[in-house]
């Protein structure tokens, strides 16, 4: 049986003629060996699979040629191209430095250089993965790779130029390699599976090469799986059942059903997409790029973008008639913040398909959804819905009637904090106790309070100014000038913490020191403050005069006097840590450590 041996491999390019997607690199070295104007050192970087290794081998071959042709090409006639043919020849030697990285290594290499070719010009020394030699390797390199024998050439080739020192790199002629574009790998896939007898479709080699991500060789090994799945008739539906890919047509219905506006049966399509096994953050990716294709697809400047089939080409020229551009910019991005956001999200499949549901809701007409700093709103999905919540209007004077009369109790409520919200909370429970309805309305009561609250809320903002000389807003009409009401320690806390969470964002520092601070009521209405340390001492006396009017505003007393006072070593309260905390509330009440255990808690 003969042996098999892999495409990357058996139609590995021995000649610069076939080295596919890199030509200006190989016109330049043809050019070179032609010329022969060599430098002493090459550096040969790019992604993997791209033809750096394969191109310093024929390189290394045609320098050593003894009858190159006009081209620069290697003759494969003469006996250095024989020997280098049939892997036995002196003159090139190629090194792995992932395996040989150390000094040794190097010095071992250098003493290699001082022996001149036996047939040929030069001894070349191809160098793979060089940018895995360690520091003192590179530093005991660096002096031969400036001045070699004048017969040795260094071909260095490394698929991570970064991590090569400056001082390397400044010795060297360095070629960069590029990606392979998806038409030149379908390309030369075709050229293979013509030479193995493989029947295919176009658009099966395309998914290959974009699934092989710019690299030759990687695209190869996929071809050979395929070729061995499909059993000799590569098809379009076998690789991606093979490849495990999401099928591309479920992006162009995604798009048309996005703009007839079916949300739903968006849904159900990405339900049966999640079914097969595909993460939502998958088709999200690849509906990013396929809403890009169309965008490109829509002007014959863009349209050599797009790296595909000519028959995907075709279909996404047809798909881009119906989308406007508005719709597409919209879309990319609503995909692009969703994408943003995938990986933070608690429920990834909920955000996927709110920006599903968006977008199919672009189109539709009298609304907009929203984006960026705006609300984000969902337009109604059903139209009978729309309808079912239309006819509970006919019931609104029913729950205007059990609204409590909030904002008129407000002005004349006592001015303790606490006496406020109770007295907010007994209106309300009035008025749910005169309501007669029985089982049947209490939907109805609690929409109504619901609703009284929004409109107590509504009202207030209304009211709400800012005072100058105050942190925060507040209410000019709910404080009197010539106020003297009294009030708690409780009442003074309240209020003190209140505070700190009004004032501006540019207090936010000392807002949160202060409320690690304590105030107390040394001698009533006079109110002392204990500060820890001079720097948070100065900070509160700058504003302590806009922190007094806020007190007797609030506290409704024009009468306080507000003191500052740097606290001694005795009156330092040392902050506890959350583990200390719990520990102290375990010993306070026993009943903690016993849930603990029956629940088996940890502490975060």
């Amino acid at each position: 049986m003969e042996e098999y041996i892999v495409s990357a491999r058996k139609y590995r390019p021995t000649s610069f003629d076939t080295v596919v997607g890199q030509q200006a690199l190989t016109t330049t070295l043809k050019n070179a060996v032609n010329s022969g104007k060599l430098a002493h050192a090459y550096l040969f970087c790019g992604p993997r699979g791209v033809g750096k290794t394969t191109c310093a081998r024929i390189f290394a071959k045609a320098i050593n040629c003894l009858s190159p042709t006009a081209e620069g090409e290697a003759c494969g006639q003469c006996e250095s191209c024989q020997a280098f043919n049939e892997q036995r020849s002196f003159n090139i030697f190629e090194l792995d430095a992932a395996s040989n990285n150390s000094v040794e290594h190097i010095k071992t290499l250098m003493e290699q250089t001082r022996i001149p070719p036996q047939v040929g010009k030069y001894k070349v020394f191809i160098i793979d993965e060089v940018h895995m030699l360690s520091t003192a390797a590179f530093n005991a390199f660096l002096k031969t790779l400036e001045e070699p024998p004048a017969h040795v050439i260094f071909i260095l080739a490394t698929t991570e130029k970064h991590k090569i020192l400056p001082t390397i790199l400044s010795r060297c002629q360095i070629y960069d390699f590029e990606r392979m574009t998806v038409r030149n790998t379908i390309d030369h896939l075709k050229s293979v599976a013509q030479k193995e007898g493989i029947s295919f479709e176009e658009e099966a080699l395309a998914v290959i090469a974009e699934k092989a991500d710019g690299g030759m060789r990687d695209a190869l090994s996929i071809f050979d799986q395929a070729a061995s799945f499909c059993q000799g008739n590569i098809t379009y539906q076998k690789v991606i059942e093979d490849l495990n890919v999401l099928d591309a047509e479920n992006y162009f219905q995604i798009i048309d059903l996005a703009l007839e506006n079916k949300a739903m049966e968006i849904m159900v399509l990405l339900n049966n997409v999640i079914n097969k096994g595909f993460d939502g953050g998958l088709l999200i990716q690849g509906l990013a790029k396929h809403v890009r294709n169309v965008l490109m697809a829509r002007d014959e400047q863009t349209l050599p973008l797009l790296e595909v089939s000519d028959q995907q080409r075709e279909r996404y020229q047809q798909q881009a008639h119906k989308c406007q551009i508005p719709f597409l910019y919209q879309a990319l991005r609503l995909i692009n913040q969703c994408d943003i956001n995938y990986r933070q999200s608690s429920n990834k499949r909920l955000l996927v398909e709110l920006t599903l549901i968006e977008i199919a809701q672009i189109t539709q007409p009298d609304d907009s959804v929203g984006s960026g700093r705006k609300p984000r709103r969902l337009k109604s999905l059903f139209k009978h819905l729309t309808q079912t919540t239309a006819q509970p209007k006919k019931a609104a004077p029913q729950v205007a009637a059990a609204e409590p009369v909030a904002p008129t109790q407000k002005s004349q409520e006592p001015t303790s904090s606490s006496s406020r919200i109770s007295s907010t909370t007994t209106s309300a429970t009035q008025t749910n106790t005169s309501n007669p309805s029985s089982k049947a309305g209490r939907p109805q009561l609690k929409s109504s309070v619901s609703l009284s609250w929004n409109n107590l809320r509504q009202k207030k903002s209304s009211k709400i100014n800012v005072i100058p000389g105050t942190l925060g807003a507040s209410d000019p009409n709910a404080a009197p000038k010539d106020e003297q009401h009294d009030f708690t320690q409780q009442d003074l806390e309240l209020q003190w913490m209140s505070m700190c969470n009004r004032m501006p964002q540019k207090y936010s520092g000392i807002a949160t020191r202060m409320k690690n601070m304590n105030p107390q009521i040394t001698d009533f209405p006079n109110v002392e403050v204990l500060v820890d340390n001079q720097v948070a001492m100065d900070q509160l006396e700058q504003i302590k005069k806009s922190i007094l009017s806020t007190l007797k505003l609030y506290l409704h007393n024009k009468s306080i006097t507000l003191s500052v006072r740097l606290a001694e070593q005795q009156e330092h309260v040392r902050i506890l840590s959350r583990r200390e905390q719990f520990i102290l509330m375990e010993k306070e009440n026993p009943s903690i450590a016993k849930l603990k255990e029956l629940l088996n808690l940890e502490l975060a």
